[in-house]
Parts: C-alpha cells; sequence; structure tokens
C-alpha cells in the first residue's frame, strides 16, 4: 500500500460522496442558520487565485461550524451581469448571454474541483429573468417609496465603456507625481478616496496639484455629459450609514475609515448670501427644476434671492472677496439664460472633466451682498466648484483657502487677509501662499483681536443669516448605464402620462436578442423600445437604459435564503431570522462600491416594510492579495498561477496556511512546498499505523503528555478557528503531527493514544484541506463522514492549556540554554526542581489584587504573615517578594500553574529531555534547606545539569 497521497485520485469519489449524502445542504426548516458568505464571482471567465483564497476562507470557516454542530448556509451565486461580458462577446463575435453562461460552467467546474462545500442548491444568476425581475420589482417598490429620482444631470461618461459611471466608480490617479500621488486609486487599493473639497476653509488642495479622473473598468480619462439619469437617494441615508459604522466592531476599521470618508460628513455653517439680479427678464427656478436630491444645490434658492454657501471656517467670512457657484448650480443655469458667455462658458465646462477645467471661470452681472459689511461682492460661475460638494457655491476666501487663492490670482481679485498668525515670527505672504492656520482675526470689525474659535462661536450666536450645518460628501447612485447587458429599468415614457412603471404583472420587462451597436444597443431595439402606454395605451417607449450591476449584488444574499420563491424576491420572515451575514469575505476595494450599497438597499428595504433588519453583516473579513515577485498576480503583468496548477487541495491549503486572511503573502514554490509536504506526512503516518499497528495497550507516563498535548491541541486549533487564524491553526497541526511521529519513534506508541492523535489530526485538518481529511478518516475507521464529524473534544480540562504550553516550552528552552552555555557535551544527569508550596501561596497574594492595584513589596509581606503561610523566615519571604516586584514591574505577573499541577507536567514532560539528550531525568519539589529552593520559583523550576 501506497504511503503517497495523490488528491486528484481521491477528490472524485469523496465529492461523489459529499454530493449523494447531501452533507452541505441546509435543512429549509432551519430558521436561524449560521450564514457565511464569500462574495459571489463575476463571471469574468476562469478563477483566479484571489478567488480561492476568498472562498477557501469561507469554506474552511463553514465546515468548521457545521463540526461544531451548527447549521450552516453556505452558497453559491453568480454575479453575472456587466460590460465585460458584452465586450468579451463582441471580441469572440459570440452574445453575452452565451458567453456568460460558458464563463459560469467553466467557474462551477473549477469551484468543485477545488472541494468547495456549497449548498447548490440554491445556486442563483443575476442575469436569468427569475432572478433579475426581482431588481425590477424592487425598483418599483423604492421608486413609491420616494427612493428613485429621475433628472437631468452632469454625469461621469466613459467614452470607452459608453456609459455613465456613478461617483464611487470614478478613480483619481495623478497625471504628475506630487506629495499626493500615494492617494491615486484609493478606493481599489483599500486607501481613502478624496475628492477636492469647495467650501472656504476646507481642506483644499494646492492649485498645482494635477489629478485625473479615470474609469475604475478601462482606465480611460472621464468626461462629463448631461444626461437624463436614473437614482436611488442614498443621501436620505447618509447619516444613518455613517452613524452606524460605529457599531460595526466585527469590521476591519480600515473598511469602516474608507465609508466614514466616502460619505464625508463635515460639520460647519450654512451661510447666505443675498444676490442681485442682473436683468429684468432672469428666468426662476420652478419647483420642477429645483433639485431634489438635494445635488449640488443643498439649500440654495435663488428664486427669493438668496444662494447658500456652507463653511467650516465662518470666522473667514469678513475675507470674502467673491462668490463663485458650480456650472451646474442653479443660479448658475439663471445666469446662463441672460447672458450668452455665461452660457457659453457653462455649456464648455460642464462637458470637461474637473481637471481639465482648472481654474478656469466668467464674472457673470450678479452681485451678492456680503451678510455682515453689506459689500457688493462679484459673482462668478467657476469650475473649480463643484455641484455636487457642499451647496455648489463658494464665498471665496483668498487669503485662507488654497483653491480659492488659486481662482483669485488667476482671475485677479483681491486677496485680504482677515486672520493672522499667533505667533508673530511666521512669515506670511498671502502673494504667494494663502494662511490656512489658526489665529487672530483682523480687519473683522467688533471680531478683531479674538481667537479664531472664539470668533466662530461669537458668529454663530450673533449672526442669523449664519446657521451650524452638517454637509456630505455622499451623492446618490446613479443607477443608470446605457449599455445592453443588465437589468432593464421597468420604466415606460408616455408624452401624455410622464414616467410610468411597468405594472407588476407584466415583469419581468426581458432583455430582447442582442445586437451589437455602437452607443446603447436597447436605444437602437426598435421592437424592444416602441411600446404600449401602461396607463393610457397610447403609443410610448421604454426606458432604454440598464440597471448599474450592483443593483444586482445590493441584496443577492437575501435570495440565497429562498431561491425558488416565486411571489417574493425574499421570504421576510427567514431573512429576519437569518441576517444579518454572520460572516462575509470579499476584498476591501468593495468598500464603497458593494458593501456601502448593501447597507443602503437593507434600509431602504426595512423602511418599505420588507424587512426588519438594518445591518446586513455583522462580521467582515477584507481578504489580503496574493502577490507574485512582490506585485499583485494579474494576466497583464503576465505573473499568475492558476489555481489547479499546484493541486487543488496543495492550492487551499497553502493560501489559508501562509498568512492572516486580512494580509497580503508571496506566492513562493518553496512555500508552497510546505503545504504539499505537511499532506503527504500526515497521509505516511495514518498508512504507517494502519499498515504496521504495533502498539502497546499498557500505559506510561509519557503517555499522558501526549494524550495532554493532544487534547492541548484541539483546543489551540478550536481558538484559532474562531478567529480566522487559519495559518496559526496549521502551525499547530503540524506541532502535534511532529509530537506524534517523535513520540512512535520514542517508544512502541500506546494504541488507543496514537490513533486518537491521528484521529484528531485528521478532524483538525478538515475544514482546510477535506479530500485529506476523509482518506485519514476512513483509513482510521472514524465513525461516518469527517466533514459530518463532530469537533474533538479534550478528555481533560484545557482551560489553562496556554499557560501549561509555555511553562514546558519555557522549560525545555531554559535546560537547552544551560547547556549550550555551560558547554556540556554530554549531560548525565537532569534534575528539575519545583518551588516550595509557599511560594506559589505568597504569589496568589500578589495576584489577587484590582487589575489597576499596584504590587508593593511590604504589603505583600504583611499580607503573607497574616495569612499565615508558613514561611522559612522574614528575611526569605522578602528577598522572594523583592524579587517578585522587580519581576512584576519589568514584564507583567508571570501565570503560573499550582506546584502540584507544574511537578506532574514535569514529570510526564521529562521523557522529551531524555530523548533529546539521552540523560536521566529527576524531577522533585524543594525543601527549605534545599541549595535550589531559592532559585525555583513559581513558572519557573530550578534546574541542575550534571
Amino acid at each position: 500500500m501506497t504511503s503517497h497521497y495523490d488528491h486528484a485520485q481521491v477528490q472524485e469519489f469523496w465529492q461523489y460522496v459529499w454530493e449523494r449524502d447531501e452533507v452541505y445542504e441546509l435543512d429549509p426548516d432551519v430558521d436561524d442558520p449560521t450564514y457565511v458568505l464569500g462574495m459571489f464571482p463575476y463571471t469574468s471567465g476562469t478563477l483566479h487565485m484571489g478567488h480561492v483564497r476568498n472562498y477557501a476562507i469561507t469554506d474552511a470557516h463553514a465546515r468548521y461550524r457545521r463540526m461544531c454542530g451548527d447549521d450552516v448556509l453556505h452558497p453559491m451565486g453568480w454575479d453575472a451581469f456587466g460590460l465585460p461580458a458584452e465586450n468579451a462577446a463582441y471580441e469572440r463575435a459570440s452574445d453575452p448571454e452565451s458567453w456568460t453562461q460558458a464563463c459560469i460552467r467553466r467557474m462551477r467546474e473549477e469551484l468543485e474541483t477545488m472541494g468547495f462545500g456549497y449548498d447548490w442548491s440554491r445556486e442563483i444568476t443575476t442575469c436569468e429573468p427569475d432572478y433579475y425581475q426581482w431588481n425590477q420589482w424592487l425598483f418599483k417598490r423604492l421608486y413609491e417609496a420616494g427612493l428613485v429620482e429621475y433628472e437631468a444631470a452632469s454625469v461621469n461618461w466613459c467614452p470607452d465603456c459608453e456609459t455613465v459611471l456613478a461617483e464611487a466608480q470614478v478613480e483619481e490617479r495623478e497625471a504628475e507625481r506630487s506629495e499626493a500621488a500615494t492617494r491615486a486609486n484609493g478606493e481599489a487599493e483599500g486607501r481613502e478616496v478624496e475628492r477636492s473639497e469647495t467650501s472656504d476653509g476646507a481642506s483644499g488642495e494646492a492649485a498645482s496639484r494635477e489629478v485625473e479622473r479615470v474609469c475604475w473598468r478601462c482606465e480611460t480619462p472621464v468626461g462629463r455629459r448631461e444626461l437624463d439619469q436614473w437614482f436611488f437617494a442614498i443621501t436620505d441615508y447618509a447619516e444613518e450609514l455613517h452613524d452606524a459604522l460605529e457599531g460595526l466592531e466585527e469590521w476591519p476599521e480600515g473598511v469602516r475609515e474608507i465609508q466614514r470618508n466616502w460619505i464625508g460628513r463635515q460639520e460647519g455653517v450654512r451661510i447666505a448670501f443675498e444676490v442681485s439680479e442682473p436683468h429684468d427678464g432672469l428666468a426662476e427656478p420652478s419647483g420642477d427644476e429645483a433639485d431634489p436630491r438635494g445635488n449640488g444645490t443643498q439649500g440654495s434658492d435663488a428664486a427669493d434671492g438668496t444662494v447658500d454657501v456652507f463653511s467650516t471656517r465662518p470666522e473667514t467670512i469678513y475675507g470674502a472677496t467673491y462668490l463663485a457657484v458650480s456650472p451646474g448650480q442653479d443660479l448658475a443655469r439663471e445666469l446662463a439664460d441672460a447672458d450668452e458667455a455665461v452660457r457659453e462658458y457653462v455649456e464648455t465646462v460642464r462637458e470637461r472633466p474637473p481637471e481639465a477645467v482648472g481654474f478656469s471661470g466668467i464674472a457673470t452681472d450678479a452681485t451678492a451682498v456680503h451678510p455682515l459689511t453689506g459689500e457688493e461682492l462679484p459673482v462668478y460661475v467657476a469650475g473649480y466648484v463643484l455641484e455636487d460638494v457642499g451647496t455648489g457655491a463658494v464665498m471665496g476666501v483668498p487669503a485662507h483657502n488654497e483653491r480659492d487663492h488659486a481662482f483669485a490670482s488667476e482671475h485677479g481679485l483681491p486677496i485680504e487677509s482677515v486672520i493672522t498668525p499667533k505667533d508673530a515670527t511666521v512669515d506670511v505672504d498671502l502673494e504667494d501662499e494663502p494662511y490656512t492656520g489658526e489665529g487672530i482675526l483682523e480687519a473683522s470689525g467688533e471680531y478683531d483681536g479674538l481667537e479664531s474659535e472664539t470668533a466662530r462661536e461669537r458668529l454663530l450666536a450673533d449672526v442669523a443669516a449664519i446657521e451650524e450645518d452638517v454637509t456630505y460628501r455622499l451623492r446618490d447612485w446613479l443607477i443608470s448605464r446605457q449599455r445592453y447587458w443588465g437589468t432593464p429599468i421597468p420604466v415606460v415614457h408616455c408624452d401624455d402620462c410622464g414616467h410610468v412603471p411597468v405594472p407588476d404583472e407584466e415583469l419581468p420587462v426581458e432583455l430582447p436578442e442582442f445586437v451589437h451597436t455602437t452607443g446603447n444597443p436597447l436605444a437602437e431595439h426598435e421592437s424592444f423600445r416602441h411600446t404600449e402606454c401602461p396607463d393610457c395605451g397610447g403609443p410610448a417607449e421604454r426606458e432604454t437604459d440598464t440597471m448599474d450591476t450592483f443593483v444586482d449584488s445590493s441584496w443577492y444574499f437575501l435570495r440565497f435564503l429562498s431561491p425558488d420563491l416565486e411571489d417574493a424576491p425574499f421570504d421576510a420572515e427567514l431573512a429576519n431570522d437569518a441576517l444579518p451575514i454572520d460572516v462575509y469575505v470579499g476584498g476591501d476595494e468593495h468598500a464603497v462600491l458593494h458593501l456601502l450599497y448593501i447597507r443602503f438597499m437593507m434600509r431602504a428595504l426595512a423602511d418599505i416594510g420588507l424587512l426588519e433588519v438594518r445591518e446586513p453583516v455583522e462580521r467582515l473579513i477584507s481578504q489580503g492579495t496574493v502577490l507574485y515577485d512582490g506585485e499583485k498576480m494579474s494576466t497583464s503583468k503576465g505573473n499568475v498561477v492558476a489555481p489547479l496548477e499546484y493541486g487543488a487541495e496543495t492550492t487551499r491549503l497553502f493560501v489559508l496556511s501562509a498568512a492572516h486572511p486580512e494580509q497580503d503573502f508571496e506566492w513562493t514554490a518553496n512555500n508552497v512546498r510546505g503545504a504539499y509536504d505537511l499532506q503527504q506526512t500526515l497521509y505516511g503516518m495514518a498508512t504507517e499505523f494502519v499498515d504496521e499497528g504495533q502498539t502497546r495497550v499498557e500505559s506510561e507516563i509519557h503517555d499522558e503528555f501526549v494524550a495532554r498535548e493532544i487534547d492541548r491541541t484541539i483546543a489551540a486549533v478550536a481558538d484559532e478557528y474562531e478567529r480566522f487564524r487559519f495559518h496559526r491553526a496549521a502551525t499547530e497541526i503540524q506541532e502535534l503531527a511532529r509530537l506524534l511521529r517523535r513520540y512512535r519513534a520514542y517508544d512502541r506508541p500506546h494504541g488507543e493514544i496514537y490513533r486518537r492523535g491521528l484521529l484528531t489530526l485528521a478532524a483538525l485538518i478538515a475544514p482546510m484541506a477535506p479530500h485529506l481529511a476523509e482518506e485519514l478518516w476512513n483509513k482510521l475507521r472514524g465513525d461516518g463522514l469527517v466533514v459530518e464529524a463532530d469537533w474533538p473534544e479534550p478528555e481533560a480540562d484545557v482551560a489553562d492549556y496556554a499557560t501549561e504550553r509555555r511553562f514546558v516550552e519555557t522549560t525545555l528552552e531554559d535546560v537547552r540554554d544551560i547547556v549550550d552555555v555551560a558547554a556540556i557535551d554530554e549531560p548525565a544527569r537532569i534534575e528539575l526542581v519545583v518551588a516550595p508550596e509557599w511560594k506559589y501561596r505568597v504569589a496568589e497574594l500578589a495576584a489577587d489584587r484590582a487589575d489597576d492595584e499596584p504590587i508593593e513589596g511590604d504589603a505583600i509581606v504583611e499580607r503573607a504573615q497574616t495569612a499565615g503561610i508558613d514561611v522559612p523566615d522574614r528575611e526569605t519571604l522578602g528577598t522572594f517578594v523583592g524579587d517578585l516586584v522587580e519581576r512584576t514591574t519589568r514584564s507583567g505577573l508571570d501565570q503560573f500553574l499550582p506546584a502540584g499541577d507544574e511537578r506532574a507536567i514535569l514529570e510526564r514532560t521529562s521523557w522529551l529531555l531524555t530523548d533529546e539528550f539521552d540523560v536521566d531525568v529527576v524531577v522533585r519539589r524543594a525543601t527549605d534547606d534545599d541549595d535550589l529552593a531559592a532559585k525555583a520559583r513559581p513558572g519557573k523550576p530550578a534546574i541542575r545539569i550534571d
């Protein structure tokens, strides 16, 4: 019988057995399962190593929880819509559906080969009508609740993808290297994505910074277009989404911080400026033209002659020398209607990306009245003011804001200082750069001489035009896409009735047959586009935009709970019981695009009465990156390792054992070899035991150590699995295997103990290497299948297993150090002497105190004498206590075991020293007249080597 483990020879059999016995299918009657989920894959063609790492993590945890007795839901599905499939189909003269289904078949086969244990009875595919009809149904429910808006907006446009992009799908990168270069591609790398603020006093970028905004998929520079678009009103939840992050204690702080920055909560003030209208015929915006989302014109009301600006530094208000509004702001539209030059500028700028606009601007005939001085300020339309930041209007304070300074310098506007540094030695040259720090007010009327913070508070209390306010950087979720391969938006446009949702009974609105065209394929599809109005029956046109694919993934985890439900998108009762997801695993590149959207969707569904749970995920694991030669694996870089190149089980064991899930790690052939060797070692041990079977039944003292170490390893590995430290669990398994091999070599092993050790190894590695574990379990005649076995139970109390291990390891290391330092070539005898009983009792007195109470030597001596502890004499007691206090001050109070336990452990451990040094080992308790008594202390036996 061979002792070589060949995963390929056994995987098909065990996968057949698992499927036959339906070991991964969740009983439909379970109402509150342990929900373990990896972010479902986009159907890109094949699995890559990032997929393998993600799904190895969830699979290992799901298997472990099953062994612990949980009812586990571990499903899989396919994120199947999206532009890449459309492009791939075009390149292959195919169609998106055929390409996508081929990808799904290939990727599912790869997942099965890897041995991942999914409940395939719950498989979902987002491009199938029985799924996306519920996208459309949910769209309608949100529409009815006022959470969907349709409006003209200046949007990000990717000319290569020929579609609009949500703000979160635009990445910033430096056109030239600068001090801010490391912030490029912030979301994709899990770092903060920053957008330049426009309110005075906010953290603006230097004028010299050149930023290029590019598409998140193809990295093509992004432009702007004015289009009618559909939005989800995620801004209605900005405050709750921000505040609730504090309660997500089991999410990585890095992900929470990314979301905080993207939501961009900022406390400040709103300042009202009266604006004069330059022409009698100046149009005022109607209620229909006002921005219902608060997007850009937040708080602006040009109709009654006021424009609001948001500022974090109202104390700089006396330094305002102009007012600037974004090209998309309501006042800019009014001024453009009345002035040809302004209209030309607005039309030009709104079609260009912000980095191309720079600090251009145009003066208008309008003037704004300074609310404190009554001075008239010129009003500009300026490209650097973004309509979707703050209120889309800025009071320009060039002396104290970098971006305002750059604009004023460009247009020859006054730069007036109103804050001077407290430190008179600070050199300020406002012609070159602004002073943006705190200081003392000057040229500020009655507020002269006040410190910035004091003046801020006084102005807020004194001036009616200044009110406290909070703004958010978060913009509404733009879901319109001008592409074919997505969920059709279920709306009909009728000249008489307006926007009419498609009736529920007519859902799904299915995609027509694919015909490749430039631009929006559905807009060119005549039979799809032309229809009848559901309300009046007259001629109408279907909406030809499809939904952002992130709509598909914003609720898919709910569909897994009831994938075959025909009259609703999900079973609300099941969802309320099963959610939040217990463990969710994916890359931190989804911190905004996906994770923010699922948090919004859960809240929206709760508010329209479909759910009770508001947070979708309890524990989030953000997996690190698999690197090759120091770079992320990428087809474009030619450094990809195929998941099956080294064998499925070796690959999954390696990606789990290489590092903590949230850390990056380097893929090297040498390190992969370690995972392979561990499999061969365990398989060889089981095979040799079954083949040879030479054991004994009588017990020896060293058997007790091995039995105890088996218990300790069970407890240690359970702790590591609970904390997702699979790499440490693998190390524990390796150490137990090494001990068992040493035990077998030292003496003929005790049959029951050795077999239990091998069965334990099989159970412990089962979550990470299930095919191997099943083979071991089968060879050793374990009961049933290991995937359905209970997690092994220690036979003895292991509450102190960490202290016991540390005690053994420290003692062995101390012996080795003495042998090395004393240069003892062939030691003849090793004596281990446990401290006298009274030292343990005194140490317990020191430990028995409040955590913040200092250890005071005199107090401990008095307490020891009061307690009646039998010590040799007060001097000996004082010496021991002094040493105890010194060690505690230096490194904290040592944890230690009772004297009897330490002696018993050393007696069971002595065979390791006998085996290593080929000597007799004596273990005893120190006596009062013993010359080693003074050296021995709790947790640290005295050692004598002859």
